[in-house]
């Protein structure tokens, strides 16, 4: 979300194994996950103009999707599809050191074609930057999305699903076994003004924090960034979360609006974005604008180590009710995650890492080295809603590695419910141009349907 954008920070690992984060925003440290054995009617972010490929735009129509009824979240079972199994590459940085391996024919995977009209918009929302941007992948260049992002322009009503099978190719990168959690755009009181009731400050960019491209200096540090802050000659780091709690920005942050509930501000940084609901009924949307550079550490993790959760206490629910219950344990708890977030206010839909807007049940944060940022991705989970095309157009600070996905929810309490309690294991294919496999060298398997011949 725009919130999203840079840093942004996602829901949890079922917060059993700790909190999950987005687009720079922060989440859990990606681990390694076994293979498994087991096979809202929400707000929406109001529609954005869908820009062409040209560089026109146009008013999206078609159906949305809904992966989850309205309602109590109940969890349905699914079966993965199985991986072609492979030994892992250990220590690979990118998806082409990983290794990739054709996976099924797009005709084939399970694609409603609401899902497929969907992920077709979001698709296309995102070429421009797909087709303008280096991916870290090392597996597309930004020509070989044109013809389907051209296509995607076009697609009659009824024919998403035939669009995604003609003009892509299902990929295994790796071993394949994903790990999918959940992330979505809270609401929660705040005030613009400090008054009784709300006291906890939500900060602006302070003045004297400093971002350093650490690539500009030497060639071994390409990608590397910091931040921090001057003191006397010396670049050091920024303050911490205890420091800031405690009053360190005081005349060197703006501060954006107050709000009411030091968890709930706590937890707004976390998912990187939201709605303020003031004391008057209207609302007020801040962003992600960036974070002050320390290490994120998901307190679920924490917590659960040390005997802190009872049974049914391991889902975002659970841990801010252990919060509210154990406010100076709590608190401490909470300092512990050094990492602080900054907000601006923000207008119109939450944005993802790729500067577009990120829409609810269709939108997923991925590691940019991994996955083509704008590419759609087939998740078959062991869950059912988080089963099904998705499109990668954010990141996350603890989104990294290959098959790490982080799914986007919307807003509101089912997309709460569902992103808080997210944990999803099975298999990632993600839908490349046609032609990709054919330039590493791999046989598309039978049954793909291709707009480029293949050789």
């Amino acid at each position: 979300m725009s919130a999203l954008r840079g840093y942004r920070v996602a829901t949890m690992v079922a917060l059993s194994v700790s909190l999950s984060a987005c687009a720079g925003r922060i989440v859990p440290p990606g681990t390694s996950v076994p293979y498994p054995s087991r096979g809202e009617a929400q707000p929406q972010p109001k529609p954005q103009p869908r820009p062409r490929p040209g560089g026109s735009s146009v008013q999206p129509s078609g159906p949305s999707v809904s992966r989850v009824a309205d309602g109590p979240v109940r969890i349905v079972a699914a079966t993965p599809l199985p991986a072609t199994p492979v030994a892992a590459i250990p220590g690979a940085a990118s998806a082409a050191q990983a290794g990739i391996l054709a996976g099924p024919p797009v005709a084939a995977l399970p694609i409603t074609e609401p899902q497929a009209e969907a992920a077709r918009a979001a698709f296309l929302l995102s070429c421009p930057g797909l087709m303008r941007r280096t991916d870290g992948s090392g597996l597309t260049q930004g020509a070989d999305w044109q013809a389907a992002c051209q296509a995607a322009a076009s697609v009659p009503r009824g024919g998403a699903r035939d669009f995604f099978a003609r003009y892509f190719e299902a990929v295994q990168v790796g071993d394949g076994r994903s790990l999918a959690t959940g992330y979505y755009e809270p609401e929660i009181a705040g005030s613009r003004d400090r008054r009784s009731g709300y006291e906890v400050p939500i900060y602006a960019r302070p003045r004297d924090l400093i971002d350093v491209d650490l690539g500009a200096f030497t060639t071994d540090l390409k990608g590397k960034k910091i931040r921090g802050k001057v003191q006397g000659t010396n670049l050091v780091p920024y303050d911490d979360r205890t420091a800031i709690e405690q009053g360190s920005l005081e005349g060197r942050a703006p501060i954006l609006a107050w709000g009411a509930d030091p968890v709930e501000v706590f937890f707004l940084q976390i998912q990187g974005s939201g709605r303020l609901r003031l004391p008057d009924g209207g609302i007020m949307r801040i962003g992600y604008d960036t974070q002050n550079g320390r290490d994120y550490t998901g307190i679920g993790a924490l917590m659960k180590s040390r005997g802190l959760l009872g049974p049914g206490q391991t889902s975002m629910q659970g841990i801010v009710a252990w919060l509210h219950d154990h406010p100076e344990e709590g608190r401490a708890i909470m300092r512990e995650n050094k990492s602080f977030v900054f907000f601006r206010e923000s207008n119109g839909a939450p944005q993802g890492a790729m500067g577009y807007a990120v829409t609810g049940q269709v939108s997923v944060a991925a590691d940019p080295k991994f996955v083509p940022l704008g590419a759609p991705v087939f998740l078959s989970m062991d869950r059912q809603d988080a089963t099904g095309l998705w499109v990668a157009q954010d990141t996350g600070g603890a989104i990294k590695g290959s098959n790490r996905f982080d799914t986007f929810w919307g807003a509101g309490d089912t997309a709460r419910a569902v992103a808080g309690g997210m944990s999803a294991r099975g298999t990632a294919f993600l839908l490349l141009p046609v032609g990709t496999l054919a330039r590493a060298g791999i046989t598309a398997p039978v049954g793909t349907v291709g707009a480029i011949p293949q050789p």
